[in-house]
């Protein structure tokens, strides 16, 4: 009881997260409403929310020079689309990124707004420009609301695994990137990530997605200790999944929030995900691994300086996330999270958290080190190659 209370008294002095993203997918919805309505070389464009394969197919069947026009007709539409080749989609998203950056000019000299609307606009100026420099490749854009990004770190048609960082609250489009405390960022732990996976198997070649193409909680309110946004997100993870090209081994690394994420997601994954690694985790809304229903293994790592520990392991009435990952009756893999920087340092260079991401990562479970030092989290596993998990 005194746990519940410690939740409601959270959540009274924090409020309700605002419920105002009335805007979110408008930009987003009218390139798809245009798609719905156009044709190439006088046929009819499938349904943009078709299964991958169905649109995979259909792109290609196109000659380069239509998918370069449905790109450039339909940017937030084709560079969203799951199933639309991944070089067309970083190719669209940077025409869409290029559109959303002429409006934020436009915004940072209007006068109608006030100096801290202005100041907000040339924030986001600022990101737009960095995620247009050479060599970004931006899976996902959507500039409404608060903004939706997912960028790819090395190449997923050429990978023989594929990593995909799931973060959690406070994530935007203004929070994709830090220069300060980079590595509490997406993009920061995808590179660090990339980095200690090229490092733990150069012979492996690898790519990692900084996905957040979900709409994150904001702050430590009412939708931070509810699965409403997980729910979506959740959906959009899966989704994400089934577009990827190839049939290489999945692993999710799911930071704070992220694991409520993944953990809702788990039920629908794709078989290809062979891993779930959670760090810094709430709960997954459940009280046991299995209860997942997954075929994934289940990896759990904490700091013993996250303060997410005192966070009360209970699901009452929505409010919650269930089951603490790294307690003995949960029945995950428990890691090694020594070195890591607290609640936001699990991917930090150096820390036992990052390298055992990247031993997960490649495949190389056997390498991993456990909590206890006593192997326990490596029971039943055998060192895994590229080809997949052992």
């Amino acid at each position: 009881m005194l746990a519940l209370a410690v939740v409601f008294v959270m959540l009274a002095t924090t409020g309700w997260t605002a419920m105002r993203h009335h805007r979110e997918a408008t930009e987003l919805e009218k390139s798809l409403q245009a798609w719905d309505r156009g044709r190439i070389a006088g046929h009819r464009l499938p349904d943009a929310d078709a299964a991958p394969a169905r649109l995979a197919r259909f792109f290609a069947s196109l000659t380069e020079g239509q998918r370069t026009t449905l790109a450039r007709r339909y940017p937030l539409a084709v560079g969203n689309m799951n199933g639309a080749p991944v070089e067309l989609r970083y190719r669209a998203n940077r025409i869409a990124l290029g559109q959303a950056r002429t409006v934020e000019r436009a915004r940072v000299h209007d006068e109608r707004l006030t100096p801290d609307g202005q100041r907000q606009a040339a924030r986001r100026l600022d990101r737009l420009e960095a995620l247009m420099r050479p060599g970004r490749h931006i899976l996902a854009f959507d500039p409404s609301g608060s903004g939706r990004v997912a960028e790819v770190f090395g190449s997923l048609r050429k990978a023989e695994r594929v990593s995909v960082v799931v973060p959690g609250v406070d994530t935007d489009l203004l929070t994709f990137q830090r220069t300060h405390r980079k590595y509490s960022a997406p993009v920061g732990m995808a590179k660090s990530l990339y980095a200690a996976e090229r490092e733990a198997d150069p012979g492996t070649r690898t790519a990692v997605i900084a996905w957040a193409d979900y709409t994150a909680p904001s702050g430590l309110g009412m939708d931070a200790a509810t699965a409403m946004r997980a729910k979506d997100g959740a959906v959009r993870l899966n989704a994400m999944l089934r577009g990827l090209p190839g049939t290489s081994p999945v692993s999710l690394f799911c930071h704070s929030y992220g694991s409520v994420v993944c953990g809702l997601a788990a039920r629908e994954l794709p078989g290809r995900v062979a891993d779930i690694a959670v760090a810094g985790s709430p709960g997954m809304r459940v009280e046991r691994a299995s209860q997942l229903h997954t075929s994934a293994q289940v990896w759990a790592m904490r700091d013993a300086d996250d303060w997410v520990q005192d966070v009360p392991y209970l699901e009452v009435g929505g409010l919650g996330h269930g089951a603490d990952p790294v307690s003995t009756g949960f029945g995950a893999r428990v890691l090694s999270a020594r070195e890591a920087k607290g609640h936001s340092g699990y991917f930090e260079p150096n820390t036992d958290s990052l390298r055992n991401f990247a031993e997960i990562g490649v495949g190389a479970y056997r390498a991993v080190a456990c909590a206890d030092d006593d192997g326990v989290c490596r029971t039943g596993l055998s060192g895994a190659t590229a080809s997949g998990r052992a």
